[in-house]
């Protein structure tokens, strides 16, 4: 009897966890943290860095071993968000506007609406700053922002923050109103999204988009956290990184003790990612990748993924070719969202990852992904840096462009494209063995792919190119008339949109 009971408890348990998810309706939480790498994790084998929360959520996840998002932070936002190429909505910086996402763009707040959801946004938004532009218009009930790409941040044109913020009881856009809270920034941003969380848990499903600004620069951790990582040669740099990825990691852990307090755990997704490749931790640890944040190479693109529904979704990794612009897809079909034809027109390039939730090892068709660092100097022709810091890969192969110069040696044949170079990422994860010479067609087949990709985006990539900032960054202006005040003659230069047409200050800019 005992046998019996067992076997028939693991077909049960087997037949729930391989149910098809479709409509089930669970709230949704997706955290993306800003500037952690795939090996700032200490599941991944990280040497130095703990983060037993992380592990946690990790051991208790679907994981895509083999996911990628785009090179810089304001791209994988758009991707995230719609279902397509970051440079099919206008992106093509962090800055100078060029961070704006498209306003025909249909959001996956948007969608989810639709089927019924309420819906939050805390922390970094980053696709726009102006009031057209804001998550409030974009899908969003509730918003509890920073402006800019992080806290403190301001740009000519309209990218920037509240004046005089900083990590520590910074001034949050909370629906449109400036509150000046109390505390350091992802505690700031963890209490308010799990205080709404508690209003809405019983009013119907829920999307709680929750996007740190840390651990991203400046690197200023809580001087306790700072503290564990002090006395291994470190540098204070990756000290106050660790330092705050360690605080994520506690705040997550208070978030999942909620969701268990609340009895809603087995209803409920939540979703990990990171925004780009590493940072401050690269020299401490990379899991093997070449390159970071910033970057065509794999250390700049490829982001851990989990994906944690207790009772539904079997923790093991799935090594299916996956990204950024599958979100909206399967958000939308786990919701009961239906897609009208214009949003799956528009997320063409995405797929819904449902099948792969449900068995990792279910027919996953090869695929190919685009990469792009953009940030070419403002007014210029896009299609002179179409072959500047790109790459473009399937399942096996990627091939890399740092830059548009001419290839060194004699090599002939198709993979004579100046500066292409080809690696086998199965037997060669690295990226340490340009095999350009030895897969010919390989690299023809590619270039080609990269080739009829760039020429589809006309239109699209230079959505935002000519756009003009206004004199005084919105953030800025908001709150000088809330509180009073007014810019300074620093203020004033830092602001002022002619220095757009100087690449000089968008270079030395923050990624």
């Amino acid at each position: 009897m005992i046998r019996l009971f067992a076997c028939l408890f693991f077909i049960t348990l087997g037949s729930c966890l391989g149910a098809d998810i479709h409509g089930a309706k669970p709230n949704i939480i997706f955290i993306l943290t800003d500037d952690q790498g795939y090996g700032d994790v200490s599941a991944h084998g990280n040497p130095v860095l703990k983060t037993p929360n992380f592990d946690r959520v990790h051991g208790e996840s679907l994981r895509f071993t083999n996911w990628f998002n785009s090179p810089t932070c304001a791209p994988t936002r758009s991707a995230l968000l719609t279902g397509r190429h970051e440079f099919r909505n206008g992106i093509t910086h962090t800055i100078l506007e060029r961070e704006r996402l498209d306003p025909k763009a249909t959001t996956l707040p948007q969608v989810l609406k639709q089927a019924g959801y309420h819906t939050g946004i805390f922390g970094k938004w980053h696709l726009g700053d102006e009031d057209a532009y804001q998550p409030g218009s974009r899908g969003f009930d509730e918003v509890f922002i920073h402006g800019g790409g992080g806290i403190g941040q301001s740009y000519p044109g309209s990218c920037g923050d509240a004046p005089g913020n900083r990590y520590f009881d910074p001034a949050i856009l909370h629906n449109g109103t400036f509150e000046k809270t109390q505390g350091y920034c992802t505690d700031v941003f963890f209490n308010q999204a799990v205080k709404w969380m508690d209003a809405q848990r019983k009013q119907g499903p829920f999307f709680c988009w929750l996007a740190t600004n840390a651990p991203h620069g400046p690197y200023i951790a809580k001087p306790e956290d700072a503290a564990l990582y002090e006395g291994k040669n470190l540098g204070k740099d990756t000290e106050h990184f660790f330092g705050m990825i360690h605080n994520i990691d506690a705040n997550l852990g208070r978030l999942l003790d909620m969701l268990k307090q609340w009895g809603i755990e087995q209803n409920t997704l939540l979703v990990m990612m990171n925004d780009n490749g590493g940072t401050a931790g690269v020299k401490v640890f990379n899991a093997g990748m070449r390159g970071s944040k910033g970057s065509p190479w794999m250390g700049g693109t490829r982001a851990f993924s989990f994906w944690r529904w207790p009772g539904t979704l079997e923790p093991r990794d799935c090594t299916a070719l996956t990204a950024h612009i599958d979100a909206i897809k399967t958000f939308a079909g786990i919701a009961g969202a239906p897609l009208s034809p214009a949003v799956l027109e528009q997320s063409a390039e995405g797929r819904d990852l449902a099948p792969l939730l449900q068995n990792p090892q279910a027919e996953w068709p090869d695929r190919h992904l685009f990469s792009h660092v953009g940030r070419w100097p403002k007014g210029t022709d896009p299609d002179q840096a179409k072959l500047n810091n790109c790459a473009v890969r399937n399942t096996r192969y990627t091939l890399v462009r740092e830059t548009a110069r001419q290839a060194k040696g004699k090599a002939k044949g198709p993979q004579a494209a100046p500066g292409w170079q080809l690696f086998d990422v199965i037997a060669d994860p690295g990226q340490t063995t340009n095999i350009a010479n030895e897969k010919p067609e390989i690299v023809a087949e590619l270039t080609r792919t990269y080739d009829q990709w760039w020429t589809s985006l006309k239109g699209q990539v230079s959505l935002n190119e000519e756009a003009l900032g206004p004199k005084l960054n919105p953030f800025a202006e908001k709150y000088w008339k809330q509180f009073g005040g007014g810019p300074t003659e620093q203020d004033l230069q830092r602001m002022d949109p002619n220095k757009a047409k100087s690449f000089e200050s968008a270079r030395k800019a923050p990624r």
